[in-house]
């Protein structure tokens, strides 16, 4: 397994979380949560007011901590779930933190209905020197055999081992 793989995700309900660490168990590499500084309100509500100021006012806020040489991490797997169409503020706040010029991106979301809409193409403006695959996208928590289905996307993408192997051949 690649040790210079980096998973990271925000995940309010548990969703996104449960996809990410599906992927860490397939592929290795490093987790890491990203968390606001200040978390999101208990009250659905108030995470659904709060979250939308932020994404309408382009508000990126404070992580509670952040990643040492993010530069030798690649490829970066970014997961997020689908917010108002794009990615949770903290995701947003993240890609901004670091110069990602030449690193390969991988998004993958889990949604409630809005697929991927705008997730991909806000990523790339984020990281517009970064080669963007194509993203995992996932209703819910997953249906079916959603392991499955992440081997079978990362067969597509590419994704090969450390002596350069496809994962799943």
């Amino acid at each position: 397994m690649n040790d210079t793989r980096l998973i990271a995700y925000y995940s309010r309900s548990g969703n996104t979380r449960r996809i990410a660490k599906i992927i860490h168990q397939i592929l290795g590499g490093t987790l890491h949560e990203i968390l606001p500084e200040i978390p999101y309100p208990a009250s659905y509500h108030q995470t659904l007011d709060r979250a939308k100021r932020e994404i309408r006012s382009d508000i990126k806020p404070p992580l509670q901590s952040t990643l040492e040489q993010i530069e030798t991490f690649n490829p970066i797997f970014i997961g997020s779930p689908n917010w108002w169409s794009t990615i949770a503020p903290p995701v947003a706040s993240f890609l901004t933190q670091f110069d990602l010029s030449g690193k390969t991106i991988i998004p993958f979301c889990t949604h409630g209905g809005g697929g991927l809409n705008n997730i991909a193409k806000d990523i790339a403006k984020l990281c517009p020197r970064s080669n963007l695959l194509n993203s995992f996208v996932v209703y819910g928590s997953g249906r079916g055999n959603v392991r499955a289905d992440a081997e079978s996307w990362l067969n597509e993408i590419g994704i090969k081992d450390q002596d350069g192997n496809f994962v799943f051949n």
